[in-house]
């Protein structure tokens, strides 16, 4: 169960565990934290994901070793059979990369809220300022999936043999390199031979909720992209490549696989 409704999660607030994980793009000068604290679905976990990235890594958001992953789900009390809901309050649908880190990591049941907070508070269910106090467990056991993850040998290498479809989920004005990238260290351009699906391609703009899977098989179709062939998504930073990620998954029942690295690490100067 990929996905969950609004009105199915307002019935099992007390059988899951729920993950707050918004992320903005730091030039909307929005305050994830700050907005958790003010409001929040009953329950919620803040997740930071600048804080829970790898922090040795030159480039943003990559996934921390399962050490640090192993360490980080002890402090928030999770055992490796809670059901376990994310969602954000973000434009890039960042609760996305949480649920795919989570799945790299080994847990097995993951869904995302379909439509995050905007659609909850557009359905008026409760939110609170309230947070719950956190019982630490050490008992959580990684069991990661190291293939799901790509590296940029493993992209070069792909340039020149064809193995598996590269998908950029940028904007359609970034991936064909017509503006420059919010970050200054970056060139214009994409990853030769790659394509593209602008990931609000994948969203239903009013609601915030995911296309159906029939509208995102024609998405796919549009753009040239057959998801019956091994396919890798990248994006600026890893995190919006996860959209396109569950956007497969609904359409495929595949797992997705990222480009961890992505444009951060591909377009350097």
């Amino acid at each position: 169960m990929n996905l969950v409704t609004t009105d199915w999660l307002k019935t099992n607030l007390n059988k899951v565990k729920i993950f707050d994980a918004t992320w903005h793009m730091p030039n909307l000068k929005r305050d994830a934290r700050k907005e958790y604290l003010e409001k929040h679905i009953p329950g919620a976990i803040f997740w930071d994901l600048d804080e829970h990235s790898d922090k040795g890594s030159p480039y943003p958001h990559m996934l921390p070793n399962s050490d640090y992953w192993t360490q980080m789900l002890w402090s928030f009390g999770i055992k490796n059979d809670d059901h376990i809901v994310v969602y954000d309050f973000s434009d890039v649908h960042s609760a996305c990369r949480l649920w795919f880190s989570l799945k790299y990591f080994g847990h097995q049941k993951v869904s995302v809220l379909d439509g995050g907070m905007k659609k909850w508070l557009l359905d008026n269910k409760p939110t609170t300022n309230k947070i719950n106090k956190i019982k630490q467990i050490s008992s959580y056991q990684v069991s990661e999936n190291v293939d799901w993850i790509k590296n940029k040998k493993q992209i070069d290498e792909n340039i020149k043999n064809n193995s598996f479809v590269l998908v950029d989920a940028r904007s359609r004005q970034r991936f064909e390199g017509k503006v420059d990238e919010p970050r200054p260290e970056l060139r214009r351009g994409s990853v030769p031979g790659s394509k593209n699906i602008p990931f609000q391609d994948c969203i239903n703009s009013k609601i915030n909720t995911f296309k159906t899977k029939s509208e995102l098989i024609k998405v796919f179709n549009k753009n040239n992209i057959d998801y019956f062939k091994p396919i890798v998504f990248s994006c600026g930073s890893g995190v919006t490549a996860c959209v396109l990620g569950m956007a497969y998954s609904l359409i495929s029942d595949k797992n997705a696989i990222i480009y961890d690295g992505s444009w951060s690490e591909y377009g350097k100067k």
